[in-house]
């Protein structure tokens, strides 16, 4: 679909797929799913990708009842097409629905839903190393009214897609970002909404990210509502840091813990798990600006890299703020970073074998 809104000729389509950017084209079609209080979920259609009619009293305009999800589908040899471990998206979709008072979608539907679209667009999956489907699963409120006291009681569940290409990579492979410290504003509070995946985080997010890029930074990092002290989060994805062992033994990997105000990300997740199948230490902890740089300048964290569906691994090579600034190791990619990242890589595109069952065949 051309951003115009018109379907695409086959040219206009080859030449998206060869340079796809990052969600400003869209597929031919799309996935809609009805909920209403009483038959619950109802009506769901395979359909032509098309614009959404709703009144301007749909409680999502007024009260920001919005979640969604962003997963891949990849282009393996042969042809075929996989999904990524879409059983956690559709468990975590849940969790951002129960934070929101929102209808949860049995996880079966969920995925089903999501192959339906894939293999019905299958030629729009970019062939190519770095490119890949991608899918936003997303559910806004609809009910049309301005009460405040309940929830809604009507929601639309829709999927869409977009070929893509990773986020801050080259050619020759990702580049090192410089981040923000975000010491005036805050991503998210306890009890609040920042384990969730819901569209008020990122809008409260852009300020932040706009002062970023003043600064001459790529990403924005959120630290803790409290103390302002506490690194939690880069932008949309996860942090982690690559830690060398006093004695000279293997680096862990270190993330901050899940404290309900950072998203539990599936890429962080699977990472962890990589980390340990590769012999390298894994532990989640607190680290506060002050000891990241610190540990920079006595050359102990050597890495740092962000991760998350849209990026997979963007690696971070200088951090500023606005009273410090310091570079990671040489500024440059680490290979702890890098060797993450090839086997994170191919297991998705299917070039190393899939020993956790992580990948899903759709088509």
């Amino acid at each position: 679909m051309h951003p115009s809104g018109r379907p695409m000729s086959d040219a206009e389509r080859g030449a998206t797929l060869d340079a796809p950017g990052f969600g400003q084209v869209f597929t031919d079609h799309m996935i809609t799913l009805h909920w209403d209080a009483g038959p619950g979920w109802h009506d769901g259609r395979l359909e032509e990708f098309h614009a959404l009619a709703l009144p301007p009293s749909a409680s999502v305009f007024h009260y920001g009842q919005e979640i969604f999800e962003g997963m891949k589908a990849y282009r393996r040899p042969g042809g075929t097409i996989a999904l990524f471990r879409p059983e956690r998206n559709a468990a975590r979709f849940n969790a951002s629905a129960r934070r929101l008072a929102m209808p949860e979608l049995p996880v079966e539907t969920f995925v089903s839903a999501i192959e339906l679209l894939v293999r019905q667009d299958r030629d729009w999956v970019p062939h190519g190393e770095g490119t890949s489907l991608y899918l936003r699963p997303f559910m806004i409120a609809t009910q049309p009214t301005l009460g405040f006291t309940l929830p809604s009681r009507s929601y639309l569940f829709c999927v869409i897609a977009s070929p893509a290409a990773a986020y801050f990579s080259t050619r020759t492979g990702p580049s090192a970002l410089t981040v923000w410290l975000s010491e005036e504003y805050t991503r998210a509070a306890p009890g609040g909404t920042g384990a969730a995946k819901a569209g008020g985080n990122y809008a409260a997010a852009f300020l932040a990210q706009r002062q970023a890029v003043e600064q001459g930074c790529d990403q924005v990092v959120w630290l803790d509502a409290a103390e302002h002290r506490w690194v939690e989060e880069m932008g949309g994805m996860n942090l982690c840091f690559v830690r060398q062992a006093a004695d000279g033994g293997s680096p862990t990997l270190v993330t901050p813990a899940l404290t309900g105000t950072l998203l539990p990300g599936v890429t962080r997740d699977s990472l962890l798990e990589l980390a340990g199948g590769l012999g390298l230490g894994r532990t989640e902890e607190r680290i506060s600006v002050e000891q990241w740089r610190n540990e920079c300048e006595a050359g102990l964290i050597t890495e740092v890299f962000a991760c998350g569906t849209a990026a997979a691994i963007a690696p971070v090579g200088h951090v500023r703020g606005a009273h410090d600034a310091w570079p990671i190791g040489d500024g440059r990619p680490g290979p702890v970073t890098m060797r993450l990242r090839d086997e994170l890589l191919g297991i998705q595109y299917g070039r190393i074998p899939d020993d956790r069952q992580w990948t899903r065949a759709v088509c």
